[in-house]
């Protein structure tokens, strides 16, 4: 899979500041890689299959020399074909190991619906919990270089309506080490998100082994002012545009979800308890997003700690275009939540 080596990630060395506060500084993507190093040395069961997962630059250096230490039985490279793929993953931990299967582009993750939302996502409810479905799927967001309609997808939200079906999108490298652990521990199938812009990011993070709570968000900076909770790579954009609301008196709380489903609400409603006012960052297109369903429930939840109707800053509902001017319209940033911001707290 050539396209691997291809340079896109935009975030040279930007630093994500986490609860972790160790001299260890490492990306996105090797915190991802040593979690998976360190599940692999510390469990047998635990394998690594997908497109490109041997190739020269290791699914985005995430996997690179891991077939070589671990041998190609337990991390291999796998011909085209997502939901053939996606089933062996599903029969191998129904039979007892926990497989991690990487689909290079969410937009592959299509191809395995009947898989993962027929089957491995129900398998444990049929059988009243005595079969377990210990399996990650990690599948990478893509943005940038020409992606197109059909490379650079952001479909979680549609895999919200999944029962059975755990989804994780860490922003941090922190959170991606910690999360990728507790997803292989896990006794059920978890989709791992990942943004590729956040791939070169780096922050704090400890050697040792530790996992991080699924289910559970986190405030990246406090404020008075408005709520922003950012799913993803918005973590980014929402940190930025927070910096910029401070310079204009306005001071913004932004949380970082970290888990899509379950969600943490009881970390949204304290928050908007304080500020009144709710913006939500998603990655996806705004009809049937992450962004739409928190909003959902703010409305079912909130409702009287509301001062101004919810916002929702997500990519318009047209395909994705690959013109290079046309994408730059297309995705938000931190601009557009800076102005949405400033419009609900000034009144307008």
């Amino acid at each position: 899979m050539p396209w691997t080596t291809v340079q896109v990630e935009k975030l040279e060395n930007f630093f994500i500041k986490d609860d972790f506060a160790g001299d260890r500084i490492l990306t996105y993507r090797d915190a991802l890689h040593e979690a998976l190093d360190q599940s692999l040395a510390r469990d047998p069961r635990v394998f690594i299959m997908g497109e490109g997962v041997d190739d020269v630059a290791g699914v985005f250096g995430t996997t690179k020399g891991l077939k070589e230490k671990y041998e190609a039985d337990r991390v291999f490279d796998t011909p085209i074909a997502e939901n053939s793929l996606t089933g062996i993953a599903a029969g191998a931990a129904m039979a007892g190991l926990r497989p991690v299967l990487i689909h290079a582009r969410m937009d592959f993750l299509l191809l395995s619906f009947d898989q993962l939302v027929n089957h491995a996502s129900k398998w444990s409810y049929m059988f009243a919990g005595q079969v377990k479905v210990p399996m990650v799927i990690r599948t990478i967001s893509a943005r940038g270089w020409g992606s197109g309609a059909q490379h650079s997808q952001c479909i979680q939200g549609m895999l919200m309506n999944v029962p059975g079906l755990k989804i994780v999108a860490p922003a941090t490298p922190y959170d991606a080490k910690g999360l990728m652990i507790s997803a292989i521990i896990d006794n059920n199938p978890v989709l791992f998100v990942e943004h590729r812009w956040l791939h070169k990011t780096t922050g704090h993070v400890p050697e040792e082994l530790y996992s991080i709570p699924i289910g559970k968000g986190v405030i990246r900076r406090k404020g008075e002012d408005v709520t922003i909770v950012a799913i993803s790579y918005m973590l980014v954009e929402a940190l930025r545009a927070a910096e910029k609301l401070q310079k204009d008196g306005i001071s913004a709380e932004v949380v970082d979800l970290r888990s899509l489903k379950p969600f943490d609400g009881e970390i949204i409603l304290e928050s908007v308890a304080k500020t009144g006012r709710l913006l939500i960052a998603d990655t996806g297109c705004k009809t049937g997003s992450v962004a739409s369903e928190i909003a959902a429930f703010a409305a079912e939840n909130a409702f009287h700690l509301l001062k101004k109707p919810v916002k929702r800053v997500c990519c318009p509902d047209t395909p994705t275009p690959t013109s290079d001017v046309l994408e730059k319209s297309f995705y938000r940033t931190d601009e557009d939540i800076y102005n949405e911001a400033v419009k609900m707290v000034n009144g307008e």
